[in-house]
This record gives structure tokens, C-alpha cells and sequence, in this order.
């Protein structure tokens, strides 16, 4: 499938990009070629071939989450400056 001029410089309108006449030509040549490889490509026969999205497995590389024992609130709250009962007292942020 062969590319016209106005088509390439269309293409390369909506790039935003300038291109003068030499370049116009070189990459008209250029998108004709990956058109034509991605034509033949749909010429392929892929019945029975089930979709994929990768071409290789995935896997996970993080850890599963471990949970573990956490402090009771006597432990957490032994370095607070300011507290009420099992609570942080903290000073007010934001006003109503």
C-alpha cells in the first residue's frame, strides 16, 4: 500500500511535526514499507491460537504482605508527649 504525498504530510500534521519535500519522500517510502509488513501480517492464519497480551509469562517479583504481631496500645503510645487514655492527643490542623 503505497502512501501519497498529501497522506504523508497529513500524518506528519497531525505529528505536529515539519518536513521538507526530501523528507516527505524518504518517509513516504518508509510507512508504505511498514504498511505492506503489517498487511501481510493480517494475512496470517490464527485460528486456534489463543490470545495473548505478552509473548512471555509474568510473574510477580514482590513478596506476598507478611503480617506479623503489632504493638498493643501501651507500647505504642510510651514515647508520646501528649495522650488521653489509649489515644494520641494531637493539636487541632483544620478548623470547621
Amino acid at each position: 500500500m503505497a502512501l501519497s504525498t498529501e497522506e504523508v504530510r497529513h500524518i506528519a500534521a497531525l505529528c505536529r511535526i515539519g518536513l521538507t519535500s526530501e523528507e516527505v519522500e524518504r518517509l513516504g517510502g518508509q510507512l508504505s514499507d511498514i504498511l505492506a509488513h503489517v498487511s501481510a501480517l493480517q494475512e496470517v492464519d490464527t485460528e486456534g491460537v489463543p490470545p495473548t497480551s505478552h509473548s512471555v509469562e509474568l510473574r510477580s517479583v514482590m513478596r506476598e504482605d507478611e503480617t506479623g504481631a503489632g504493638l498493643d496500645a501501651e507500647e505504642a503510645l510510651a514515647n508520646a508527649p501528649r495522650r488521653i487514655q489509649d489515644y494520641f492527643k494531637v493539636n487541632v490542623t483544620l478548623e470547621g
